[in-house]
């Protein structure tokens, strides 16, 4: 209880990854995702390497995130993801309790500005898109 409460109270940098997905192969796997440069790279290789329900359910929490991040309700997340309750339910748990990876890549994906503090306004005056999900 006491781990839950310090990580919900602030994240804690580094945090710790499972150690069951811990091993060489899941290594060898991660080493390999880190070649590809490109989303066309990407769709060829997760086409090869999973099934289309995978890929796209991989994606659908991914959107989830994102929109969770930006503050958006779970029926708006449903309605435009199709996703479940129980869906948007564990990613909030990762976002929160998680090994900060979403946040990690939230923050790289939003150039170091989280996104609810973001001002679409000025993305659009700067001539780039505001973060969207």
């Amino acid at each position: 209880m006491f781990l839950t409460l310090t990580r919900h109270s602030r994240k804690v940098a580094g945090a710790v990854v499972n150690p069951k997905l811990r091993g060489p192969l899941t290594d060898a796997l991660f080493r390999a995702v880190l070649q590809l440069r490109t989303p066309e790279e990407c769709y060829r290789f997760f086409e090869d390497l999973c099934t289309i329900g995978e890929v796209k359910a991989l994606a659908q929490r991914f959107a989830v995130a994102r929109m969770l991040d930006q503050g958006k309700t779970y029926q708006e997340i449903a309605a435009r993801t199709g996703a479940s309750s129980a869906t948007i339910s564990r990613v909030r748990r990762f976002l929160t309790y998680g090994a900060d990876g979403y946040a990690l890549v939230l923050e790289r994906l939003r150039g170091g500005r989280r996104a609810r503090d973001a001002d679409p306004g000025e993305a659009r005056r700067n001539g780039r898109r505001a973060v969207d999900a």
